[in-house]
């Protein structure tokens, strides 16, 4: 076995022993979704870049670098975009204190978005959990030099995603993401100048690729290029302005000050790495291009993971692998989490007239998580390709949560009809459409877009249409309604 693959797996372990050491604080369901809302700017830095930089950094931002060259960075964009909006939005989101987004959803929109909008959470947080164990797989596949096959590295993968997440819940994500964290930001400094030199430098790296690889729009990605560009932007910006594992990162912040610093350190983290993955990614398709097919999807996506086998110096190369294996595990931990969350927070315990002793909740939503990660595992064993996976549940999250989250936060003439309206609207037409475009004859359905249109594009005009007509068809909110959103203005009007 190679001694990559020995060192990841001792890695793993010692994740193992300190997850069931940090387990040991989980006293509370505070504590296991929200680490007791304890985390000091330090820890909530490095857990929040290991909550983004994930595989669809990794893996799916790799296959799409081999596609499409510096184009992929559009990908990522959307990301940094996403993040100085929340800067201005973290203060008042720690501040709302709560565990979910369902808890902001009921309070502007009542129970019924509570409910709608936890549906398409776990539809889009169980799709992005399957292909971190797809990822896994590939990682011990290239680490042991093919001796695991992928299928094999995928059940190991998940096996041990789901058993941190069931031990220690946020408690154990969160101080686990902080050695993952520098990890994964030292493993990808270090390997560019290696992989650069590797891959014979600019000059030959430019000979040997398309000039497309090095447009601002790949031209021969898509049928409609800067429309496919366009959509991954928006699908990544829409995510993670909306999405709930940060926000729980939010609630889990020990003031809001301390929030907002981390969201400005994390946006120094994202952008570096997010940028340098792509820089890997095509410097080793340069030299590996003749060994991937990029007609099989999921091929792509081993550019990264090949560098650190054959392009570094070793210990670089166990620090990257190293750090993909954390990403992850780590980004797998935190949507898993979060739908499980949902589940307790947004759907039992808002229904039930009694409320369970909190060694009952928290020992219920353990067994949510075995019980959603054994889901994740069946639909990452059906997987083609981690891209198409991680544009679907942005999509799907993005469209039908996010419009209607933000109007929450930001606008006070939105209301709970129009709110509701945006999230059903929203999830019926990504679902919808890309049922379309799976029963569409092929060349009306190019790269899973009808007529070549990307779902985002129709789906987003009609979630944001609903939003804003029913809003101003329907009564505007009453100052009480607001005030626990914009209580510098109620207060002022007293």
């Amino acid at each position: 076995m190679s001694v990559y693959l020995w060192i990841i797996l001792a890695y793993l372990l010692v994740l193992t022993g300190f997850n069931f050491y940090r387990a040991r604080r989980v006293k509370s369901q505070e504590d296991f979704m929200v680490a007791g809302r304890s985390l000091k700017t330090g820890v909530m830095v490095f857990t929040l870049i290991c909550t983004w930089i994930g595989s669809g950094t990794f893996i799916a931002g790799a296959e799409f670098a081999s596609k499409a060259g510096f184009s992929a960075l559009w990908l990522a964009a959307g990301a940094w975009v996403g993040i100085v909006v929340i800067y201005f939005l973290a203060g008042k989101i720690q501040t709302f204190g709560q565990y979910t987004i369902g808890d902001i959803l009921e309070v502007r929109y009542g129970p019924a978005a509570r409910i709608v909008g936890a549906i398409a959470l776990i539809i889009s947080f169980t799709a992005i959990v399957s292909y971190q164990f797809v990822a896994g797989g590939f990682i011990l596949n290239v680490a042991s030099d093919g001796a695991i096959p992928s299928s094999v590295g995928t059940i190991i993968a998940a096996a041990f995603v789901i058993l941190f997440t069931a031990v220690g819940g946020m408690i154990a994500i969160a101080y686990t993401d902080l050695p993952n964290g520098i990890i994964i930001v030292l493993a990808c400094v270090l390997a560019v100048p290696f992989v650069y030199l590797a891959a014979g430098g600019w000059a030959q790296v430019t000979q040997t690729l398309d000039p497309g690889y090095f447009a601002v729009v790949n031209e021969q990605f898509g049928a409609h290029p800067y429309l496919k560009v366009g959509s991954y932007f928006l699908a990544t910006m829409l995510l993670l302005m909306g999405v709930q594992s940060m926000y729980q990162k939010f609630y889990s912040a020990r003031t809001p000050k301390d929030a907002k610093k981390a969201v400005l350190l994390w946006t120094i983290g994202t952008v570096l790495v997010e940028t340098v993955v792509v820089i890997i990614a095509v410097l080793a398709y340069s030299k590996f291009k003749d060994q991937i097919d990029l007609t099989i999807p999921k091929e792509g996506g081993k550019v990264v993971l090949l560098a650190a086998k054959h392009m570094v110096p070793a210990p670089v190369g166990i620090l990257l692998l190293g750090a993909a294996c954390a990403v992850v595990i780590s980004t797998g931990m935190n949507y898993l989490l979060s739908p499980t969350t949902t589940i307790m927070r947004d759907l039992y315990q808002r229904f039930k007239r009694t409320e369970p002793k909190q060694n009952t909740m928290v020992a219920l939503q353990k067994i949510f998580v075995v019980i959603l990660g054994v889901i994740a595992f069946f639909l990452a064993m059906k997987l083609t390709s981690v891209l198409g996976m991680a544009y679907f549940a942005y999509t799907i999250y993005g469209v039908a949560i996010t419009p209607a989250l933000i109007a929450a936060l930001a606008w006070k003439r939105t209301t709970k009809a129009g709110g509701l309206a945006s999230i059903i609207s929203g999830m019926v037409a990504v679902i919808g459409l890309k049922i379309l475009a799976e029963v569409l004859p092929a060349h009306l359905a190019p790269d899973g877009d009808p007529w070549g249109i990307p779902i985002i594009y129709p789906a987003l005009a009609i979630s944001l249409g609903a939003l804003i007509t029913v809003s101003l068809l329907t009564k505007k909110p009453t100052p009480k309604e607001l005030e626990q959103f914009f209580p510098e203005k109620n207060k002022a009007q007293t």
